[in-house]
């Protein structure tokens, strides 16, 4: 098992790492619209979720892999209501490429996000 960790996306903000390697799998943490340097992004929920996946292939690409080799993502959001607008940026990063994805709505994301995204990826 490794732990990957790089300072191209923010660090984790309590006792858990960015993601982990496990065989050839890589296991990421929720990424929320924090900026490398920890700041949030105060924008609507699209500049949000181009944050998330700005901290996705950041973390991806430390573990050796990419959005391309994602196999399964998870969406949380905190209002359906902006399920077209994130599915709409989510679709920009995902065009080809179509992992499988859960997609639900939760009462509250840490610091009070908008919307997180895991991902479970291939790592060549």
């Amino acid at each position: 098992m490794k732990k990957v960790h790089t300072t191209e996306a923010p660090a984790a903000i309590g006792p858990y790492s960015q993601g982990i390697v496990f065989n050839d799998l890589f296991f990421s943490s929720g990424q929320i619209p924090l900026t490398k340097e920890g700041n949030m992004v105060d924008g609507d929920v699209k500049e949000q979720t181009h944050q998330v996946f700005s901290n996705l292939k950041a973390v991806l690409a430390e573990a050796g892999s990419s959005l391309e080799e994602v196999i399964k993502a998870t969406v949380y959001i905190k209002d359906m209501n902006e399920f077209a607008e994130i599915n709409e940026v989510y679709g920009e990063y995902f065009s080809d490429h179509k992992p499988a994805r859960s997609c639900v709505e939760v009462a509250r994301l840490p610091k009070d996000a908008k919307v997180e995204i895991e991902v479970v990826a291939h790592v060549k």
